[in-house]
C-alpha cells in the first residue's frame, strides 16, 4: 500500500492542514496533514508516545493519577510540534480508556488547556468507522478482494469493520462493531503471572472468544474475503513474523502474511516472560508488557473470522494484510473533508 498524494502539480486546489490526535488506551499519536480532494499529504509522519493512560481503568473506572501525567507530558510536546506547524484546525479524539473513566472532565479540560482543543470522546461505532476509512483509502482499487474487514486492535478496544463489496461502495462500512477487549485490558484482566499460566490464557480465550461471538451477531464476518489488521498490535505481531531486528514501518506497511505464521508467532510471544521480550527491539518499549494479550487477541480474532468465511462461502481466508494506516489516518482525512465543505 502507498500513500495517496494529495496534491495536484501545478493546480490551484484548495486543500487545508490539520492535525489530527488520537488518544488510545495504551498510546497517544499526532499527524499533520495536507489534506485535498484527492486524498492527503502528511506534513509531519506520526508522532506516537506510549502513555498508558488506561493503567487499572478496567479494574477502577478512573484514570490514575501518574497516567494523566504521562499523556500530559506528551500533549506539551505535541503543543510545541503544532507551534512549529500552523493548521487550519486540530481534532483530538479519544477512544475506550477515556469512555471509560468517571475522572475524564479533567482529562479534557487540561488537554483543552496545554493543545487549545477540547478532547472528543467518540463511540465505539464512530472509532470503527474512522479505523475502516483511513485503511481503505490507502488502498489502489483492485489490488485487494472486498468486502474487507478491518480489524483495528488497541489497547482497551476492538474494532470490527466490514465493508466495501462494488465500485459504488468500496470504502462504505457495512456493519460495525467496537468489542472491549484489547492488549491492556487483557493483560491487566487475566493474564497476571509473567510468563502467563495456560489457565490464565485459557480464561482470556473464553473472554474474548465471547466478546467475537457477541461481535458476529452484528458484523457478518463470515462474508470477509481480505482481512487488513491496523494498530501496533498487529504490526509489532507482523514485524515480529517476518523477522525484522529492528521496526521498519515500509517493510510492515501492506504485507500479506499467513494466519498460521502470524498465530505461531503471536503464540510464542504470548508465553515469553518479558525480559524474554525486552531483547527484541522490534517491539516498542511501552508494549514489552502487553504485547501477549494483545497477541492473543488478534490470533483469536483471524482464527474466528477464518473459520466463518469457510461456514458463509466454502473457502476459509488463509491470510491478512496489515496496514499502518487506521484511525489516525481516518480522523485527519475525514476533518480534512470536512473542512474543505464547509468553505
Amino acid at each position: 500500500m502507498t500513500q495517496l498524494a494529495s496534491q495536484q502539480q501545478g493546480s490551484a486546489q484548495q486543500s487545508v492542514t490539520v492535525a489530527g490526535i488520537d488518544c488510545g488506551t495504551n498510546s497517544i499519536r499526532l499527524k499533520i496533514s495536507r489534506v485535498d480532494a484527492n486524498g492527503y499529504e502528511d506534513i509531519v509522519p506520526r508522532v506516537l508516545k506510549v502513555v498508558r493512560l488506561g493503567q487499572d481503568v478496567d479494574k477502577t473506572h478512573r484514570f490514575a493519577d501518574e497516567a494523566l501525567d504521562r499523556v500530559y507530558t506528551a500533549a506539551r510536546e505535541f503543543a510545541q510540534i503544532l507551534a512549529e506547524h500552523p493548521v487550519d484546525g486540530i481534532r483530538f479524539v479519544a477512544t475506550s480508556a477515556t469512555r471509560d473513566a468517571e475522572n475524564r472532565a479533567e482529562f479534557e479540560d487540561e488537554i483543552q488547556r496545554i493543545l487549545g482543543v477540547r478532547p472528543e470522546v467518540i463511540p465505539g461505532t464512530e472509532e470503527a468507522a474512522l479505523s475502516f476509512l483511513g485503511a481503505t483509502s490507502v488502498v489502489p482499487q483492485g489490488e485487494l478482494e472486498p468486502p474487507y474487514l478491518v480489524v483495528d486492535l488497541g489497547g482497551g478496544s476492538t474494532e470490527l469493520v466490514l465493508g466495501g463489496g462494488d465500485e459504488q461502495t468500496e470504502t462504505d462500512v457495512q456493519a460495525a462493531y467496537s468489542m472491549n477487549i484489547g492488549s491492556v485490558r487483557m493483560t491487566e484482566r487475566h493474564l497476571h503471572t509473567d510468563p502467563p499460566t495456560q489457565q490464565e490464557i485459557d480464561e482470556a480465550i473464553a473472554d474474548i472468544d465471547e466478546h467475537i461471538d457477541e461481535a458476529f451477531r452484528t458484523v457478518p464476518a463470515g462474508k470477509t474475503r481480505t482481512i487488513i489488521g491496523v494498530s501496533g498490535t498487529v504490526t509489532t505481531m507482523t514485524a515480529l513474523a517476518i523477522g525484522l531486528k529492528e521496526y521498519d514501518h515500509s517493510a510492515v506497511d501492506g504485507k500479506r502474511l499467513s494466519i498460521e505464521d502470524a498465530v505461531a508467532v503471536d503464540d510464542r510471544f504470548l508465553r515469553m516472560t518479558r525480559e524474554e521480550r525486552r531483547t527484541y527491539k522490534t517491539i516498542h518499549p511501552g508494549r514489552i508488557d502487553v504485547v501477549g494479550g494483545g497477541a492473543l487477541v488478534w490470533s483469536r480474532v483471524l482464527a474466528r473470522v477464518s473459520q466463518a468465511a469457510l461456514e458463509d462461502h466454502g473457502t476459509a481466508i488463509d491470510s491478512f494484510v496489515a496496514s499502518e494506516h487506521g484511525l489516525l489516518d481516518g480522523i485527519v482525512l475525514d476533518y480534512g473533508r470536512r473542512l474543505l465543505a464547509a468553505r
